[in-house]
């Protein structure tokens, strides 16, 4: 009987049923939306953070860089010999660590022994800066043209100083581009992490000291590298073994390098600049933070969670908004549309006196229409969830497919804020910002679903509560009155 009537019920009360229907879907479409796009935004800072950071890794241990002394040189110092008549080409290479004061390496085993931590590596952040060009007597002519978007200000960078030429005139360019020295024992910690050799290979376990090179992608094509090609660094030669694609946006780092081979070239024996740190679990970072700094002093500690702070651009923009203003966007329409259904609902009992009033005279108990009433609302709420669901992944979908660009600006900031990984600054050094591109998509997970067929039932409750109590309240002689 309750079956049969119910679906006579909503069968003659398509629209009525169709309205609250769409209220709640509308609801619980935005909810499943925002609570999408939330999580492309979260995947978004994931991808942003692991292309600096480095695939796995928990937090980076730096030292900040010391200021610079009064009167010391803001810039590298290039001298060339002009004193020859006629036209000479000369080339010159600048390399200078950046990212921080140098960590002696034996700092690396005793990080990996604090409590907590389940590994660590080191690795060395370099600035290449290389002049070539032409020097005569005479009148000086000069071009300056940048070799990377890598450009660093300040000591070590293409940038923070005009290279001093001594003698004559001249005709140069400078180029400056960034190196990484990694362990090339343990490659899924650190720099390299984050990169996928597409062309040729990668270093092996036994090329700890191995003059050969892996280059980005896009520092391959502006240069012309291929598998096989040789460039010099300070007059050593190196062989390019692989060609390496992040796995996001672009690659912080030009050129990878055993890390032996990093620390004679920046003439950093047995150090490193950076820490790459594996927390045995993620949800002890913190602790593990304040472990390593109360255990070595003088250094900086910096989480993923410090980095995220730091970045801006329209990533950080839209995520704001959508946790923010999204959430309580959510929140107002929804409730809006149960206020709406739970109303709707209430006048539909309202105008069923006639109906329920017989129902009753005929012996119906009140919990018998109750309940009655509660299973119409249950079914407009299901059918809103349904609905709500197709549109919500519907507009998940359409986000995912447009997959709009949003910037995501890296700041870096001195004493090791962002030291973490190449391209860091420190004091003495122009703050630095990489901007990267990530395409923004909206997952759904099973939890949203599972969280948008509750909403559904609740509206249904909530609606079916409040046109059960209209209901339980009438009585026959309403039925009666109700007869003109």
């Amino acid at each position: 009987m309750f079956g049969i009537y119910l679906r006579r019920e909503l069968s003659r009360r398509k629209k009525a049923a169709l309205v609250i229907a769409m209220g709640l879907a509308l609801g619980i479409a935005l909810v499943i939306t925002v609570n999408s796009v939330s999580a492309g935004m979260t995947q978004a800072q994931d991808k942003v953070l692991k292309s600096l950071y480095g695939l796995g890794t928990d937090m980076t241990v730096t030292k900040a860089q010391s200021a610079p002394k009064a009167g010391g040189s803001q810039g590298p110092n290039f001298k060339f010999d002009a004193k020859s008549s006629g036209k000479t080409s000369q080339s010159s290479d600048r390399v200078m660590t950046q990212g921080g004061q140098a960590l002696k390496s034996s700092l690396v085993e005793k990080v990996a022994a604090q409590k907590g931590v389940a590994s660590a590596v080191g690795a060395l952040s370099l600035n290449v800066t290389k002049v070539d060009g032409s020097f005569t007597q005479g009148k000086a002519k000069s071009s300056t043209s940048s070799g990377s978007s890598q450009q660093q200000g300040g000591p070590g960078g293409g940038s923070g100083g005009q290279p001093q030429v001594q003698g004559g005139g001249a005709d140069f360019n400078v180029n400056s581009y960034s190196v990484a020295g990694v362990d090339v024992t343990d490659e899924a910690l650190g720099p390299l992490a984050t990169m996928k050799v597409t062309s040729g290979k990668t270093f092996t376990s036994a090329q700890t000291d191995a003059k050969a090179a892996v280059v980005s992608k896009s520092y391959a094509k502006e240069k012309k590298y291929k598998v096989g090609s040789t460039f010099k660094i300070s007059g050593t030669t190196f062989t390019v073994i692989g060609i390496a694609t992040p796995d996001s946006s672009e690659s912080t780092t030009d050129v990878y390098l055993p890390l032996k081979q990093a620390q004679s070239l920046g003439d950093a024996k047995n150090k490193v600049t950076t820490i790459y740190v594996k927390a045995t679990d993620s949800k002890q970072i913190s602790t593990v933070k304040k472990t390593i700094q109360s255990n070595i002093s003088g250094t900086t500690v910096t989480t993923s969670s410090d980095l995220a702070s730091t970045v801006s651009g329209s990533l950080s923009t839209a995520s704001n908004l959508a946790g923010s203003v999204g959430k309580w966007l959510s929140i107002t329409v929804l409730v809006a549309a149960f206020l709406v259904a739970a109303l709707l609902t209430s006048s539909a009992v309202s105008r069923r006196v006639r109906e329920f009033g017989t129902l009753k005279a005929l012996g119906w108990p009140s919990r018998k229409v109750t309940r009655q009433v509660v299973g119409e609302s249950m079914v407009n709420g299901l059918i809103g969830g349904g609905l709500g669901i197709a549109l919500g992944l519907a507009a998940a979908y359409t986000v995912t497919a447009i997959s709009p660009k949003l910037q995501a600006e890296l700041g870096s900031s001195g004493g090791g804020g962002m030291g973490g990984g190449p391209g860091g600054g420190g004091p003495g050094q122009q703050a630095t910002k990489n901007t990267l591109e990530i395409a923004l998509t909206a997952p759904v997970s099973l939890t949203t679903i599972a969280l948008a067929v509750g909403l559904a039932v609740a509206g249904g409750l909530i609606a079916g509560a409040m046109g059960g109590w209209r209901a339980s309240r009438m009585r026959p002689a309403d039925a009666l009155r109700s007869v003109s």
